[in-house]
């Protein structure tokens, strides 16, 4: 896929990796740009940078994407705006939670966050991709979709999940033209890996265990891993060479895999 012409949906692109691709993308020549994040302000600074550039080619909307509603009155906002999307990339997500004491509402919020939002978006789109004969999903898991997440049970699950489902609408809807694409970084410098003090992002063991693992990536690096990958039509993206080594020796022998979970844990806890 080509971005010259075609009408884009980052969510979560206030900051971070979304406003890296957004502005990747955009400098392709996207013909319409949508900058999604509950964060509305920095939403709209994102979108005003790059109307300045290319006047008109950009819209930011603040929307809740926890709620099918939200995602609902995001996709008609941008088709109201630029037309038919041709990509959409459901990068918003939340790093919530340690083991299982944590509080209901942090799960629920990861659940509807990292993985419903990818499926309400998909029932509102895919059944028009079909029929136009084209169409391009992309979803951001991560790493802890492939492996697993030390410290944060929501995390890892859904991450799992979010994986899980771009596989199967890959292999469901793939022959009828749609196109699906998943981004699964480990350490990225975002807020999410580096929260301001305040906010929340991966709990700190977590953080510490990414840290540990390989390079801290800058989101411009991912962008540009993720612009190849898209162009390519390829499935998984991995901007962490080192994610596939060790997804394919989890896979080789899973028992020592999770042995090896388990002393690293103790390492990072100090236990």
């Amino acid at each position: 896929m080509e971005f010259a012409g075609k009408v884009v949906v980052i969510t979560g692109s206030a900051g971070g990796i979304g406003r890296a691709l957004a502005r990747r993308f955009h400098a392709e020549g996207t013909a319409g740009l949508v900058i999604a994040d509950t964060n509305a302000t920095g939403a709209q600074t994102v979108a005003d940078e790059l109307n300045a550039v290319r006047p008109g080619s950009t819209i930011a909307i603040g929307v809740d994407l926890a709620t099918r509603a939200g995602n609902a009155a995001l996709i008609s906002s941008a088709r109201r705006a630029f037309g038919p999307i041709d990509l959409f990339f459901a990068n918003a997500g939340v790093g919530l939670g340690t083991d299982l004491d944590t509080p209901e509402s942090d799960w629920r919020l990861a659940f509807a966050v990292n993985i419903e939002a990818h499926v309400h978006a998909a029932e509102l789109l895919v059944p028009e991709w079909v029929e136009r004969g084209h169409g391009y999903f992309c979803s951001t898991a991560s790493a802890a979709g492939l492996l697993t997440q030390i410290g944060s049970w929501p995390y890892s699950v859904t991450k799992h999940a979010a994986v899980a489902f771009a596989e199967w609408l890959s292999v469901t809807y793939g022959e009828q033209g749609l196109r699906v694409s998943c981004l699964c970084p480990m350490g990225v410098n975002t807020n999410m890996l580096n929260p301001p003090t305040g906010t929340t992002g991966v709990p700190s063991t977590a953080g510490d265990v990414v840290k540990a693992a390989g390079a801290v990536l800058e989101p411009d690096d991912v962008a540009e891993v993720v612009l190849a990958g898209i162009r390519a039509e390829r499935f998984l993206l991995l901007p962490h060479p080192e994610v596939l080594t060790f997804w394919q020796r989890k896979t080789t022998d899973y028992d020592r895999w999770l042995g090896g979970m388990r002393r690293l844990q103790a390492r990072v806890r100090g236990t």
